[in-house]
Protein backbone atom coordinates (compact mmCIF):
# COMPACT_ATOMS: atom_id res chain seq x y z
CA UNK A 1 0.00 0.00 0.00
CA UNK A 2 1.20 3.42 -0.57
CA UNK A 3 -0.83 4.71 2.68
CA UNK A 4 -0.54 3.84 5.78
CA UNK A 5 -4.04 2.46 7.23
CA UNK A 6 -5.22 2.01 10.49
CA UNK A 7 -8.59 0.13 10.21
CA UNK A 8 -11.65 1.92 11.81
CA UNK A 9 -13.44 -0.01 14.71
CA UNK A 10 -17.14 -0.21 13.25
CA UNK A 11 -18.52 -2.17 16.09
CA UNK A 12 -21.98 -1.17 16.76
CA UNK A 13 -21.85 1.37 14.30
CA UNK A 14 -24.39 1.18 10.95
CA UNK A 15 -23.70 1.28 7.25
CA UNK A 16 -25.38 1.72 3.77
CA UNK A 17 -24.10 -0.11 0.98
CA UNK A 18 -26.09 0.27 -2.75
CA UNK A 19 -25.84 -2.16 -5.16
CA UNK A 20 -24.34 -4.59 -2.37
CA UNK A 21 -26.20 -7.58 -3.42
CA UNK A 22 -22.63 -8.51 -5.34
CA UNK A 23 -19.41 -7.83 -7.29
CA UNK A 24 -18.22 -5.08 -5.77
CA UNK A 25 -20.75 -3.89 -3.52
CA UNK A 26 -21.00 -7.45 -1.70
CA UNK A 27 -17.25 -7.30 -1.01
CA UNK A 28 -17.22 -3.87 0.49
CA UNK A 29 -20.43 -4.70 2.82
CA UNK A 30 -18.53 -8.10 3.62
CA UNK A 31 -15.40 -6.17 4.55
CA UNK A 32 -17.54 -3.63 6.53
CA UNK A 33 -18.89 -6.41 8.70
CA UNK A 34 -15.68 -7.75 9.80
CA UNK A 35 -14.55 -3.77 10.84
CA UNK A 36 -18.24 -4.69 13.27
CA UNK A 37 -20.51 -2.73 11.38
CA UNK A 38 -23.95 -3.53 10.67
CA UNK A 39 -24.69 -3.17 6.95
CA UNK A 40 -27.94 -2.55 5.02
CA UNK A 41 -27.11 -3.73 1.29
CA UNK A 42 -29.81 -2.10 -1.46
CA UNK A 43 -30.29 -3.19 -4.83
CA UNK A 44 -33.29 -4.30 -7.21
CA UNK A 45 -32.76 -8.01 -7.16
CA UNK A 46 -33.78 -9.67 -3.87
CA UNK A 47 -32.19 -12.83 -4.81
CA UNK A 48 -28.44 -11.96 -4.53
CA UNK A 49 -29.23 -9.67 -1.40
CA UNK A 50 -30.33 -12.28 0.57
CA UNK A 51 -27.72 -14.33 -0.65
CA UNK A 52 -25.41 -11.77 0.57
CA UNK A 53 -26.95 -11.44 3.53
CA UNK A 54 -26.78 -14.87 4.46
CA UNK A 55 -22.83 -14.44 4.28
CA UNK A 56 -23.12 -12.59 7.76
CA UNK A 57 -26.68 -13.85 8.98
CA UNK A 58 -27.96 -10.98 11.67
CA UNK A 59 -25.38 -8.42 10.38
CA UNK A 60 -26.63 -8.07 6.47
CA UNK A 61 -30.08 -6.31 6.09
CA UNK A 62 -31.56 -6.66 2.27
CA UNK A 63 -33.00 -3.70 1.17
CA UNK A 64 -34.98 -4.15 -1.87
CA UNK A 65 -35.56 -0.97 -4.17
CA UNK A 66 -34.37 1.01 -6.58
CA UNK A 67 -31.91 3.93 -5.60
CA UNK A 68 -33.39 6.48 -7.96
CA UNK A 69 -36.60 6.27 -5.87
CA UNK A 70 -36.90 8.99 -3.92
CA UNK A 71 -39.99 7.30 -1.41
CA UNK A 72 -37.52 4.05 -1.48
CA UNK A 73 -34.50 6.51 0.02
CA UNK A 74 -36.34 7.71 2.71
CA UNK A 75 -38.09 4.59 3.65
CA UNK A 76 -34.59 3.31 3.42
CA UNK A 77 -33.48 5.88 6.09
CA UNK A 78 -35.83 5.49 8.70
CA UNK A 79 -35.67 1.49 8.57
CA UNK A 80 -31.87 2.66 9.58
CA UNK A 81 -32.76 5.34 11.65
CA UNK A 82 -35.21 2.81 13.86
CA UNK A 83 -32.58 0.31 14.23
CA UNK A 84 -29.74 2.66 14.91
CA UNK A 85 -31.32 5.67 17.17
CA UNK A 86 -30.44 8.09 14.43
CA UNK A 87 -27.06 7.39 13.16
CA UNK A 88 -25.00 5.99 10.18
CA UNK A 89 -21.26 5.69 10.10
CA UNK A 90 -20.59 5.11 6.19
CA UNK A 91 -22.70 4.80 3.40
CA UNK A 92 -21.13 3.48 -0.16
CA UNK A 93 -22.23 4.76 -3.07
CA UNK A 94 -22.22 1.87 -5.30
CA UNK A 95 -25.37 0.94 -7.23
CA UNK A 96 -24.33 1.79 -11.41
CA UNK A 97 -25.38 0.31 -14.49
CA UNK A 98 -23.27 0.23 -17.71
CA UNK A 99 -25.66 1.08 -20.61
CA UNK A 100 -24.32 0.48 -24.41
CA UNK A 101 -21.37 0.69 -25.25
CA UNK A 102 -22.04 2.75 -28.15
CA UNK A 103 -20.91 6.17 -30.02
CA UNK A 104 -22.71 9.46 -28.20
CA UNK A 105 -24.15 10.00 -31.74
CA UNK A 106 -25.68 6.78 -31.81
CA UNK A 107 -26.53 6.63 -28.20
CA UNK A 108 -30.35 5.57 -27.93
CA UNK A 109 -31.76 8.42 -25.37
CA UNK A 110 -33.57 6.25 -22.99
CA UNK A 111 -30.72 4.55 -22.27
CA UNK A 112 -28.51 7.58 -21.29
CA UNK A 113 -31.02 8.90 -19.26
CA UNK A 114 -31.34 5.37 -17.58
CA UNK A 115 -27.91 5.51 -17.00
CA UNK A 116 -27.70 9.17 -15.51
CA UNK A 117 -31.20 8.30 -13.29
CA UNK A 118 -29.03 5.56 -11.31
CA UNK A 119 -25.48 6.31 -11.81
CA UNK A 120 -26.03 9.97 -10.97
CA UNK A 121 -29.82 10.62 -9.29
CA UNK A 122 -29.31 7.66 -7.44
CA UNK A 123 -26.30 8.84 -5.56
CA UNK A 124 -27.97 11.77 -5.00
CA UNK A 125 -31.10 10.68 -3.88
CA UNK A 126 -29.80 8.33 -1.55
CA UNK A 127 -26.96 11.04 -0.05
CA UNK A 128 -29.96 13.59 0.75
CA UNK A 129 -31.89 11.18 2.30
CA UNK A 130 -29.36 9.44 4.48
CA UNK A 131 -27.59 12.84 5.12
CA UNK A 132 -29.36 13.56 8.71
CA UNK A 133 -27.84 10.40 9.86
CA UNK A 134 -24.66 10.92 8.76
CA UNK A 135 -24.69 14.45 10.51
CA UNK A 136 -25.86 12.78 13.57
CA UNK A 137 -22.67 10.39 13.70
CA UNK A 138 -20.32 12.99 12.92
CA UNK A 139 -17.38 13.46 13.37
CA UNK A 140 -16.49 10.37 11.71
CA UNK A 141 -19.10 9.21 9.70
CA UNK A 142 -17.91 8.79 5.76
CA UNK A 143 -19.53 9.03 2.20
CA UNK A 144 -17.65 6.56 -0.79
CA UNK A 145 -18.71 7.18 -4.28
CA UNK A 146 -17.92 4.79 -6.52
CA UNK A 147 -16.15 6.78 -9.83
CA UNK A 148 -14.20 4.94 -12.58
CA UNK A 149 -11.27 5.53 -14.84
CA UNK A 150 -13.43 6.83 -17.55
CA UNK A 151 -14.64 9.21 -15.31
CA UNK A 152 -11.83 11.32 -15.74
CA UNK A 153 -10.81 10.98 -19.03
CA UNK A 154 -13.36 10.15 -21.29
CA UNK A 155 -13.50 7.26 -23.93
CA UNK A 156 -14.85 6.22 -26.83
CA UNK A 157 -17.73 4.42 -27.00
CA UNK A 158 -18.26 4.82 -23.07
CA UNK A 159 -21.16 7.30 -23.47
CA UNK A 160 -23.55 7.93 -20.87
CA UNK A 161 -21.55 5.75 -18.46
CA UNK A 162 -18.24 8.18 -18.59
CA UNK A 163 -20.20 11.10 -18.22
CA UNK A 164 -21.99 9.72 -15.18
CA UNK A 165 -18.91 8.81 -13.70
CA UNK A 166 -17.96 12.55 -14.61
CA UNK A 167 -20.69 13.90 -12.37
CA UNK A 168 -20.33 11.22 -9.26
CA UNK A 169 -16.77 12.97 -9.19
CA UNK A 170 -18.39 16.10 -9.20
CA UNK A 171 -21.04 15.55 -6.88
CA UNK A 172 -18.19 14.10 -4.54
CA UNK A 173 -16.65 17.27 -4.41
CA UNK A 174 -19.30 19.55 -3.96
CA UNK A 175 -20.48 17.29 -0.83
CA UNK A 176 -17.02 17.76 0.13
CA UNK A 177 -16.81 21.15 0.06
CA UNK A 178 -20.25 21.87 1.51
CA UNK A 179 -20.01 19.14 4.09
CA UNK A 180 -16.02 20.51 5.00
CA UNK A 181 -16.73 21.61 8.36
CA UNK A 182 -19.47 19.47 9.47
CA UNK A 183 -17.66 16.39 10.28
CA UNK A 184 -18.53 14.04 7.19
CA UNK A 185 -16.24 13.70 4.77
CA UNK A 186 -16.80 12.66 1.11
CA UNK A 187 -14.92 10.41 -1.17
CA UNK A 188 -14.27 9.06 -4.58
CA UNK A 189 -13.19 5.31 -5.40
CA UNK A 190 -12.23 4.44 -9.04
CA UNK A 191 -11.93 0.60 -8.43
CA UNK A 192 -10.25 0.36 -12.32
CA UNK A 193 -10.61 -2.58 -14.24
CA UNK A 194 -12.05 -5.49 -11.93
CA UNK A 195 -13.34 -9.25 -11.90
CA UNK A 196 -17.03 -8.16 -12.21
CA UNK A 197 -20.48 -8.93 -14.32
CA UNK A 198 -20.01 -5.60 -15.07
CA UNK A 199 -16.75 -5.24 -16.57
CA UNK A 200 -17.25 -8.47 -18.50
CA UNK A 201 -20.54 -6.87 -20.47
CA UNK A 202 -18.27 -4.49 -21.32
CA UNK A 203 -15.07 -5.94 -22.00
CA UNK A 204 -16.48 -9.43 -23.17
CA UNK A 205 -13.06 -9.94 -25.14
CA UNK A 206 -10.82 -9.53 -21.76
CA UNK A 207 -9.27 -12.53 -19.80
CA UNK A 208 -11.68 -12.04 -16.42
CA UNK A 209 -8.60 -13.92 -14.40
CA UNK A 210 -5.83 -11.05 -14.84
CA UNK A 211 -7.96 -8.97 -13.04
CA UNK A 212 -8.30 -8.04 -9.83
CA UNK A 213 -11.41 -9.34 -7.65
CA UNK A 214 -13.64 -7.50 -5.85
CA UNK A 215 -11.84 -8.34 -2.26
CA UNK A 216 -9.17 -6.51 -3.74
CA UNK A 217 -10.81 -3.68 -3.62
CA UNK A 218 -11.01 -3.46 0.24
CA UNK A 219 -8.03 -2.28 1.20
CA UNK A 220 -8.73 1.53 -0.64
CA UNK A 221 -12.03 1.30 1.46
CA UNK A 222 -10.15 1.13 4.58
CA UNK A 223 -7.89 3.82 3.86
CA UNK A 224 -11.07 6.41 3.41
CA UNK A 225 -12.91 5.34 6.66
CA UNK A 226 -9.73 5.55 8.40
CA UNK A 227 -8.49 8.62 10.59
CA UNK A 228 -5.49 9.21 7.80
CA UNK A 229 -8.53 10.40 5.47
CA UNK A 230 -10.84 11.92 7.80
CA UNK A 231 -10.82 15.76 8.68
CA UNK A 232 -11.07 19.15 6.46
CA UNK A 233 -8.28 19.19 4.51
CA UNK A 234 -8.82 15.46 3.23
CA UNK A 235 -12.16 15.07 2.38
CA UNK A 236 -13.06 15.14 -1.02
CA UNK A 237 -10.15 12.81 -1.77
CA UNK A 238 -10.33 10.64 -5.24
CA UNK A 239 -8.38 7.73 -4.99
CA UNK A 240 -8.00 4.78 -7.19
CA UNK A 241 -7.93 1.10 -5.71
CA UNK A 242 -4.62 -0.31 -7.50
CA UNK A 243 -2.81 2.45 -5.23
CA UNK A 244 -4.21 0.41 -2.09
CA UNK A 245 -3.92 -3.56 -3.44
CA UNK A 246 -1.58 -5.52 -1.57
CA UNK A 247 0.77 -7.48 -4.07
CA UNK A 248 2.51 -10.52 -3.16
Amino acid sequence: MSKPVTPPDLSGRAAVVTGGGSGIGRALALALTDLGATVWVVGRRRSVLLETASLRSGQIHPFVGDVADAALAESLASTVAEATDGTLAVLVNNAGVLGPRAPLLDYPQEDFEEVFRVNVFGVSIVTRALLPLLLSEAPGSVVVNLSSGVGRVGRAQWGAYAASKFAVEGLTQVWADELRTSGVSVHALNPGATRTAMRAEAKPEEDPSTLPTPTDIVPSLLYLLSPEAAGPSRTGQSIDARDFMVTS
